[in-house]
């Protein structure tokens, strides 16, 4: 979308923060009108000539002291020339604490995406992860980090859950009633809503990043690579004479059964578990759940022994990567 574009819309926006990809959602005509950029980057050193020609190449890049850094959907690119991993300004969710750049890689991004509100008081509602239980894992400094993001840019921001997100973005035809699940790369992110109104809202850390950086434990891979690989061939099928996908393979099963276990743990535990008359529904969404063969192994694992609430689907968005931005987006509208 251009900048005149940009600069003539003063609806509501979503956005997705993510681990490993950024999407803001925009209402257009017919539907939801999307833009995204991975949420990682590489730093290369700098020199006068590799910023000309970064410049001419039109390349999302900014001068950092002795570094250059390119950041979102460039970063790849350039990891792959220099044999590198990405590095990510966000894990598990939050902000990388071990991340010098992650504040300033973010806001250049989110900047990127957004620009700044077309309107005074702008509304956008952005995605942050629930607890895991444990600790906060640095979520409050997360959250208001990206408010101040966006509060700079000229927005009027609003959290929203990411598991409450899917929910508004998959769950209209079951008046916001169901279990809405995002399989993401830092975390798996889980949300039963009675009407809109969040029940219970939990993650779980063994997500995308940790099949990722397991499998490239046990193959000698980048999980660069392995990442990529997941996203665009990989399926779910059982295991073969390829050494890379087994790996992916045994990491995506523990995964599946960490997120169904978690999901019975939870909801039985829950004390305030409200009455349902029906039969709920169930959405997973989120590039994790994205291989064909997710589905079906985790439906199996789910069933496997009694569930605490009696489900009348489980099934994958028809569009898994945007399913967040489009439901924060959809709560802004509300």
């Amino acid at each position: 979308m251009n900048n005149n574009a940009e600069q003539e819309y003063t609806q509501p926006l979503g956005l997705d923060i993510g681990t490993s990809r950024i999407v803001v959602a925009r209402n257009g005509d017919k539907s939801c009108q999307y833009d995204s950029q991975l949420n990682a980057f590489v730093t290369i050193p700098y020199s006068k000539l590799a910023e000309s020609l970064l410049q001419r190449e039109n390349v999302f890049h900014e001068v950092q002291g002795a570094e250059i850094v390119v950041a979102g959907n460039e970063a790849r690119k350039f990891a792959e020339i220099f044999h590198v991993e990405t590095r990510r300004p966000m894990a598990n969710g939050v902000l990388n604490p071990q991340e010098p750049h992650s504040l300033a890689v973010i806001r250049r991004i989110i900047g990127k995406l957004m620009g700044r509100a077309a309107a005074e008081g702008q509304k956008v509602f952005f995605s942050v992860p629930a607890p895991t239980g444990e600790a906060d894992g640095g979520i409050p400094y997360h959250e208001a980090s990206m408010r101040l993001i966006l509060t700079e840019l000229g927005y009027t921001p609003t959290p929203i859950q990411e598991g409450l997100a899917v929910i508004f973005g998959e769950l209209a035809t079951s008046n916001f009633t169901g279990i809405g699940v995002s399989c993401g790369s830092g975390l798996c992110n889980v949300c039963l809503a009675v009407l809109s109104v969040p029940v219970l809202s939990f993650s779980v850390p063994k997500a995308g990043d940790f099949i990722d950086i397991q499998a490239a434990a046990v193959t000698g891979d980048l999980a660069t690579r392995l990442r990529a690989k997941k996203e665009t061939s990989f399926r779910l099928n059982g295991l073969t004479s390829d050494r890379t996908l087994n790996a992916l393979t045994v990491y995506y099963q523990e995964v599946i059964a960490n997120l169904t276990g978690a999901l019975r743990t939870h909801i039985s535990a829950t004390q305030r578990l409200p009455m349902l008359d029906q039969a709920v529904p169930l959405v997973l969404s989120g590039g994790t759940a994205m291989p064909k063969g997710f589905l079906e192994q985790f439906s199996t694992a789910l069933r496997a022994q009694e569930f605490p609430v009696r489900l009348s689907e489980v099934r994958l968005s028809s569009d898994p990567l945007n399913s967040t931005a489009r439901g924060a987006l959809m709560a802004a509208l509300c």
